[in-house]
């Protein structure tokens, strides 16, 4: 079955009534036919029907076994580290969402796991930060915002060789672009609030695995720990993954132009998109990917510059997240990186003059035109 139908038609069978949209199922605990016997579904903690067809599509969209939905994708990030414990080791990516570290430091640190922080598109830096006690790594691939490529074969070849597991956030491109799982990795991270639900609407997460041990472990915490996605809005997910294929196009079909045209302004000093055939992780991206995805971040001139363009958008919206239907514009050391040092920020270029754009599914033609008054505007 080709993804497009996938998306559409791999929610499990209809129900009684033959409905073809997913009925949503508020209830929060479901009566037994006897003692003994359940219709499969007991609380919705633990589970609930309308919550078990999102997960059969998206783990069914991943290629993996078995996928849980979260209230929020650091919720699922959170499931993912309860996996290990105090004296566990992790080498994570140099350059990640700001939250990931914000947990990782504030939480896990903490509570005794260890961290070493890496430019995974680097091997041997990777195979440098192995010790006997490492337990896993967690990258993304590209790199919110720096947009950092990873080769996901080659590092879990050396995983594998190691004993540890391979942890990729999968937001940016989706398995619509990018199937880390067949890859070889073991466990996929997704905030489902962006490109999956897709209509900023909604807060989602998810983790995807392919082997049961871990299945097992994920649910276990998953319902311990009860960061579960609500029945309404795992409808709203199912709805939007639907038009995901449509969606990407469009997301990718934007970022490929307006990338192509902020090289050409004086204001902005370089572009980082993967689909620019300059970039540096081009040719790895293209060799286990279908496509770029639609994130771009730029660097201007200066801090002034960036004021001005944020503030002169029109169409484009100053707002943080990234992934729905309308296009936003982000200042990532004011917003999405802030529990970072000064001095972290500038080592992962992440500067006063970094901005992060998420194309939306607008007309490409007003996108530009948008950014060009903005730009016009500047003084």
């Amino acid at each position: 079955m080709e993804f497009a139908t996938k998306c559409i038609h791999s929610l499990g069978a209809n129900d009684a009534t033959g409905s073809i949209t997913p009925a949503i199922y508020i209830s929060s605990t479901f009566a037994h036919p006897k003692l003994g016997d359940t219709t499969g579904f007991n609380y919705t903690r633990e589970s609930n029907p309308t919550r078990a067809r999102l997960e059969t599509l998206v783990a069914a969209l991943e290629e993996g076994i078995d996928a849980l939905a979260f209230s929020s994708g650091m919720a699922a990030v959170d499931a993912v580290m309860n996996l290990f414990a105090p004296g566990d080791h992790i080498i994570t990516g140099n350059d990640l969402y700001g939250g990931s570290f914000r947990l990782f430091r504030n939480i896990n640190a903490r509570n005794g796991v260890e961290f070493t922080t890496v430019h995974t598109s680097k091997l041997e830096e990777i195979k440098a930060a192995i010790k006997p006690n490492t337990k896993a790594i967690f990258l993304e691939t590209p790199t919110n915002p720096t947009m950092e490529i990873s080769d996901l074969r080659a590092i879990s070849k050396i995983a594998k060789e190691n004993n540890f597991l391979v942890i990729v956030d999968n937001t940016f491109l989706t398995p619509y672009f990018q199937k880390p799982l067949a890859l070889g990795a073991d466990i996929v991270i997704h905030s489902g609030t962006k490109y999956l639900a897709g209509h900023n609407d909604v807060l989602a997460g998810f983790t995807v695995v392919k082997e049961q041990t871990l299945a097992d472990k994920l649910r276990l915490i998953y319902k311990t720990t009860g960061a579960c996605l609500g029945a309404l809005d795992a409808w709203l997910v199912i709805r939007g993954i639907k038009t995901l294929p449509l969606r990407m196009e469009q997301h990718q079909k934007n970022a490929t132009a307006i990338a192509a045209w902020l090289q050409k302004q004086p204001r902005v000093k370089y572009v980082l998109y993967p689909g620019l055939a300059e970039h540096p992780g081009y040719a790895v991206n293209k060799a286990q990917t279908s496509g770029f995805g639609g994130m771009i971040s730029f660097a201007v001139d200066n801090a002034e510059t960036a004021r001005q363009l944020l503030e002169g958008v029109k169409l484009i919206q100053f707002a943080e997240s990234l992934g729905g239907t309308e296009s936003l514009i982000t200042y990532p050391i004011r917003q999405t990186h802030t529990d970072l040092t000064p001095e972290e920020c500038a080592e992962k270029g992440i500067t006063d003059c970094l901005l992060r754009l998420s194309t939306g599914i607008e007309a490409t033609e007003d996108l530009i035109a948008d950014l060009a008054q903005a730009f016009t505007d500047i003084q």
